[in-house]
């Protein structure tokens, strides 16, 4: 089969973050430092990972890149939104997650990386104190001020494509609200009506992407592109959405230790998740309304991959709690700690301790470069609308909830649907069930 369906990565790829935190200049410092050969993009599934294609005596392990055409590191031109001014070398040294000694070579390009004014509601982040703030008459005009911003971006830097990836703070929860999120006409007089109470901010900015023609992932547990309205517009415009919330850490363990209790007819009696951590992320989500956010893609979890409808026996009951503690002196090193409560042959009790010490941007900072580059892979390819082959990345996937659809949260058959969607962008079928 050949690959002609899918549009050659020609040209620059902007890459416009909002946020200019720990994440973006991890993500960022590590790209230009790759390109320069000093440092090795170490987790990121599209510089790495190797799938198969083909059977038998056409059997080969290719990586991604020689499947399907994945834009050049080199070719990245980053770009980005923050409330606060400093650029992305001077957030890198505050943010205190990488040392200097690995931010100075490539310090000259952080520098031109200046974040342009932020389209912020503080009612939404009330932690942040930030006045990189663009004046917005209502929501609809921080929309088309974010869609200008994207259009001088393209402009300024000669870029071809352009992806917006959020990898700012949580939001306050806004609950789907199916007078204004259900059809995209209800939420853009919504946003000329300026209603505060449903638009989150976030919601102008994948607006405004999906109108200037440039796919947008939702890095955090926002409502964001996660409502009917939005797989409207995604569909209007024929460009890829993905998200919500990066898969890094805790959810990570979860999506891929549950299955063992699952696979091996385990029962579960309770899973008690606790995380402390003392970066910006930890300080918005100090605020009861934003963990509330974080909390419902959190917990999600688990109930798809260990369900009690498939195995009353062993998963009836079982008890889920998760909890994020704000501890500044961790910074950026967070600690995930997991008790497992199972139960084994007979009913008799054991139990799983699980202690991650990770470090939340540098686990991050690959799913950014993964999801921009495979988002611009999708637009190529024409491929529209909640991208799930991407779920693999994502820790609270997003799914058509107004169908009952259920996501898929067990890593392993996520890595397949991201296999096969690779597999048949670059001309192979997909040959792998996904059960």
């Amino acid at each position: 089969m050949d690959k002609v369906n899918v549009k050659k990565a020609e040209g620059k790829l902007g890459v416009l973050v909002v946020g200019l935190g720990a994440v973006t200049t991890t993500f960022m410092t590590g790209v230009l430092m790759a390109r320069k050969g000093l440092a090795k993009p170490v987790g990121a599934m599209t510089q790495y990972d190797k799938i198969r294609v083909g059977k038998g005596a056409d059997k080969k392990y290719l990586k991604y890149d020689e499947i399907v055409s994945i834009a050049k590191l080199d070719d990245i031109v980053f770009g980005a939104w923050d409330v606060y001014p400093e650029n992305a070398y001077e957030s890198a040294i505050n943010c205190e997650v990488l040392k200097e000694k690995d931010i100075n070579p490539v310090k000259d390009e952080l520098e031109k990386i200046v974040p342009m004014k932020a389209a912020f509601d503080k009612n939404f982040a009330k932690r942040l104190e930030g006045n990189n703030v663009k004046d917005c008459k209502n929501r609809w005009d921080m929309t088309e001020q974010l869609r200008e911003d994207i259009r001088n971006f393209k402009k300024e830097n000669g870029v071809d494509r352009v992806v917006v990836l959020w990898a700012a703070s949580t939001e306050v929860y806004v609950p789907i609200n199916e007078k204004v999120h259900y059809t995209l006409a209800d939420l853009e007089a919504a946003m000329k009506a300026d209603d505060k109470e449903n638009i989150a901010p976030s919601m102008c900015y994948a607006y405004a992407a999906l109108a200037e023609g440039a796919p947008f992932i939702m890095g955090a547990p926002n409502t964001t592109v996660d409502i009917p309205a939005m797989w409207e517009m995604a569909e209007k415009t024929k460009l890829p959405i993905a998200g919500k919330d990066f898969k890094t850490g805790q959810t990570l363990v979860k999506s891929g230790f549950a299955p063992i209790i699952g696979t091996r007819c385990l029962g579960l009696a309770g899973w008690f998740s606790t995380n402390i951590l003392g970066n910006r992320d930890g300080l918005v989500l100090d605020e009861p309304a934003n963990f509330r956010t974080k909390e419902v893609s959190k917990l999600s979890t688990l109930e798809s991959i260990l369900v009690p409808e498939e195995q009353p026996d062993l998963y009836t009951d079982y008890y889920h709690k998760v909890r994020i503690n704000y501890y500044p002196p961790r910074n950026d090193n967070k600690e995930g700690w997991d008790n497992i409560d199972i139960f084994g042959w007979m009913g008799y009790p054991m139990q799983i301790k699980i202690d991650f010490l990770c470090r939340d941007s540098i686990l991050a900072a690959p799913l950014c470069l993964d999801l921009v580059l495979l988002s611009d892979l999708a637009a190529r390819a024409g491929r529209w609308g909640t991208q799930r082959f991407l779920s693999f990345f994502l820790k609270s996937p997003m799914h058509d909830y107004t169908k009952n659809e259920v996501p898929v949260n067990h890593l392993f058959q996520q890595y397949v649907i991201l296999k096969n969607a690779i597999r048949e962008m670059g001309g192979y079928e997909a040959d792998q069930e996904i059960d």
